[in-house]
């Protein structure tokens, strides 16, 4: 049975078959992209609701998202375009070339418009359209962000990262069985992404702290100490760590916010090991 290689689901599909992710079909003996250029939410959004503080701050940058999404995060906020595409949305969607967007984004130059982010559902789903979108906005002397999961293969990261030139990347923890468990998803695929993403691009990683799960100060030692690893080990990483602040969300509503003491307290236990730790959701 024919397997999807873009992520750690690996999807065996029959013909007609859609994947886990809802955007990725089995057709006519190939692999396609079933959402590539349909657009459910697009907005001017400032760069550092990425979050990105250390790239191009104070711009702003054109953010566009599809559906679909290859984890099962219990807390997403997007769920209605990740997980329940065609259940929960019910939203307008539509059609953008990756010539029209690249346009749109420099139509937007003089409110500050620096480029193109891929956000709101995991964009590597539709890894060809970020592909195709980024040569266009290159071409017009804009940049491009990716904000991610991180969770697929490195035979798709090696195609894309190469056209990206900032990226938020969620490490969502640091332990296997919370990526198991309740993401169902690879934390060592997404290390490895985050790896080598900073070969190549400016990288920020963003951390979702919540309560009883993946909020100990050993584990957010052990998380940012790995990030200031690398650099190479030569003193304190310059990748900048977002620790943000969980609210009840989606199947997650009896787990209650994570306090503000407790977002700070972990801020201070990742400024041991890091240079740039930001605090979100306070």
């Amino acid at each position: 049975m024919p397997t999807c290689n873009v992520c750690h689901n690996r999807c065996n599909l029959t013909e007609g078959q859609t994947g886990l992710c809802h955007a990725r079909k089995y057709e006519n003996g190939f692999f396609v992209c079933k959402n590539y250029g349909l657009i459910t939410s697009i907005a001017l959004d400032p760069i550092e609701k990425k979050p990105l503080n250390l790239f191009y701050p104070g711009s702003n940058i054109i953010s566009v998202g599809s559906y679909g999404c290859n984890l099962r995060c219990p807390f997403c906020q997007n769920h209605e375009i990740s997980i329940g595409f065609g259940v929960e949305y019910h939203g307008s969607i539509s059609y953008l070339s990756p010539d029209r967007l690249a346009e749109i984004a420099d139509s937007y130059r003089d409110q500050g418009n620096i480029g193109v982010a891929f956000t709101y559902n995991e964009p590597l789903m539709s890894y060809e359209y970020v592909i195709d979108v980024s040569r266009k906005v290159h071409e017009k002397g804009l940049k491009t962000v990716l904000v991610s999961n991180g969770c697929v293969s490195m035979q798709v990261a090696e195609q894309v990262l190469p056209h990206i030139d900032a990226m938020n990347i969620d490490l969502k923890g640091f332990t296997d069985d919370f990526y198991r468990d309740v993401l169902h998803g690879d934390r060592k695929m997404v290390m490895d992404f985050i790896e080598y993403a900073t070969t190549s691009s400016h990288v920020e990683i963003t951390t979702l702290v919540i309560p009883g799960l993946n909020d100990r100060d050993e584990e957010i030692a052990a998380l940012a100490k790995w990030i200031a690893s690398l650099n190479g080990g030569s003193g304190k990483s310059e990748i900048a760590l977002h620790i943000s602040r969980f609210f009840p969300r989606f199947k997650m509503q009896t787990i209650p916010a994570t306090s503000i003491d407790a977002i700070y307290h972990l801020r201070d236990v990742a400024e041991i090991y890091l240079d740039h730790v930001y605090t979100g959701n306070c």
